[in-house]
């Protein structure tokens, strides 16, 4: 199965969730955006990524990042999954920033806001009785997703 048919499944499972307070139809155009993206079929650069890089598996001393913990998810692939902390932990000007210091182009930028809502969509059906917590902070990251998401999906 791929990421597409494993998010379209997901979705599915969202949106048999009571209580799920989520534009399930705005996140399925904002993920059919992301795959329709010209180079989407060509793998990316496969690089180290951590591949679950969220709050949850950051450390913090004094303000500052002092740790990055659970590598389970480490391996080879595209990196852009890494990106999906700019969505759960900054806002948005914040975000702009930290996409402006690493210098990442549209469709990378593009890619890893696929992957903060992939991994947020993912986590309701699995989480959603046992975990609130970190349902709601995935919330919080599906909801960040859908603001920056170009009001163009709107339309259509």
């Amino acid at each position: 199965m791929s990421i597409d048919a494993d998010i379209r499944s997901y979705l599915d499972d969202c949106r048999r969730l009571h209580g799920l307070d989520l534009d399930l139809d705005r996140c399925q155009k904002v993920w059919e955006a992301a795959i329709a993206l010209p180079d989407s079929a060509e793998p990316a650069t496969a690089r180290w990524l951590h591949g679950d890089l969220l709050a949850e598996n950051l450390l913090v001393q004094n303000g500052r990042l002092a740790a990055v913990v659970d590598f389970d998810c480490l391996s080879v692939g595209d990196p852009t999954v890494d990106l999906v902390i700019a969505w759960e932990l900054l806002n948005p000007p914040s975000r702009e920033l930290f996409r402006s210091l690493l210098e990442v182009d549209d469709v990378t930028w593009i890619r890893g806001r696929a992957w903060a809502l992939a991994i947020a969509l993912m986590t309701f059906p699995y989480y959603w009785q046992t975990m609130p917590e970190r349902c709601a902070a995935r919330l919080a990251m599906a909801r960040a997703v859908l603001a920056e998401a170009p009001p163009l999906l709107d339309n259509g």
